[in-house]
């Protein structure tokens, strides 16, 4: 095919793209160098609009079809940042920022929309307009939402919004999709339970928050076995339990749990967060103790678009001849806020044998970037047809 051939020619230089930015990863909206990066090949390449800062450190660009009868606006997203993660890989274009990595392949992400602008900007054979979203933040600051609340849909006139995610562990450069909710919300908490510290030979003195702590801990798994739906999916992990003291002889006067809690459904949400307070709270009064909790709303479900979601398989299917379902996720994924302001769909892309992602050894696959540049182009090609 054409685009497969024209791909296949820009394969070295989309490579050295993501090997440049491996080498120099960035946190959250602190994607400064990335972001000029990704900036001066967009204006190099020719786009007709170039704008940086959307969702403080976000790169938005335009490219014009041939023409624009239809009117229509396709968005397509990829993320720039990294994670707090000391690499492990020993690749010669390993991290050169101590304790930042590459870990989750935003590197490949970023390289391969720019290969996509590259030869969309080129061959313009599509009718309308195609914008190109560069995102920071989307490891836990929410990233998406910033750049919504810059008002980047309006501003553009966006009306479907694409994204992909590679996938280790399936081979490279297939593609898995699914409808409806796909990747879970991922909300976070914290309980502070206070007691009265004092020596461990006189417990009946003392009001021990560690005996409540540890029953809270426990009784939380209840709400996923006894009270939700269990045909519905929820996870509540207590990851953290650290005391007041850390002496042998001494009872603590207070205990911090946190955790975080995974749901695929408002009603799950909703009720996640009901049980833990109440459990949190009463466990604490029946052992005489007090447990004050916060409550940390995260990223919302992401939920494809079944329109959209058809529309994306079909062009994976073009691409890689196949497009299976994908399972569901309980990580999250902040292109969930790009979703709740305009139909569209994500997709996984398969990264052959590798480490899994949020991994020291991670590396992004290079021999997948010729089906992730031509899934970009083939869906702006076939959702804006050349008039």
């Amino acid at each position: 095919m054409p685009i497969r051939n024209r791909i296949a020619d820009l394969h070295d230089e989309v490579t050295g793209w993501r090997r440049d930015m491996h080498k120099n990863p960035e946190l959250m909206f602190e994607t400064h160098q990335t972001s000029a990066f990704i900036a001066d090949k967009l204006r190099e390449f020719g786009c007709d609009e170039v704008v940086t800062g959307i969702g403080r450190t976000g790169v938005v660009a335009v490219i014009k079809g041939k023409t624009d009868s239809a009117g229509k606006v396709v968005g397509l997203r990829a993320d720039m940042d990294a994670l707090p993660i000391k690499e492990a890989t020993g690749l010669e274009y390993a991290s050169q920022t101590e304790g930042v990595m590459h870990a989750c392949g935003h590197d490949g992400h970023s390289a391969m929309l720019l290969g996509a602008a590259k030869y969309l900007a080129e061959t313009r054979n599509f009718d309308g307009a195609l914008v190109v979203i560069f995102q920071p933040a989307e490891e836990g600051g929410g990233g998406a939402r910033e750049m919504c609340e810059d008002d980047m849909m309006a501003r553009w006139n966006i009306q479907e919004v694409y994204g992909m995610h590679n996938w280790p562990g399936e081979p490279a450069g297939n593609f898995y999709i699914r409808p409806g909710p796909f990747f879970a919300a991922t909300d976070q908490f914290d309980i502070t339970v206070e007691g009265c510290g004092g020596h461990a030979a006189k417990p009946q003195q003392t009001v021990d928050p560690t005996v409540a702590a540890s029953q809270m801990v426990l009784s939380l798994q209840s709400v996923v076995s006894r009270n939700a739906d269990p045909v519905q999916q929820m996870v509540i992990s207590v990851t953290s339990f650290e005391t007041s003291s850390k002496a042998y002889n001494v009872i603590p006067a207070s205990v911090h749990l946190r955790g975080t809690i995974r749901t695929m459904s408002t009603e799950m949400r909703a009720l996640a967060k009901k049980r833990l307070i109440e459990i949190a709270e009463n466990t604490a009064l029946v052992f005489g103790a007090k447990a004050h909790v916060q409550y940390h709303p995260g990223y919302p479900v992401m939920s494809n678009h079944a329109q959209q979601t058809k529309l994306a398989a079909d062009v994976a299917r073009v691409v890689s001849g196949q497009c299976d379902e994908a399972p569901l996720v309980m990580g999250g994924e902040d292109f969930a806020y790009m979703l709740l302001e305009r139909p569209g769909a994500y997709i996984l892309m398969g990264n052959g044998d590798t480490a899994a992602v949020h991994h020291p050894e991670y590396n992004f696959n290079d021999a997948a970037i010729p089906a992730g540049v031509s899934f970009w182009v083939e869906l702006a090609e076939s959702r804006m047809p050349a008039a």
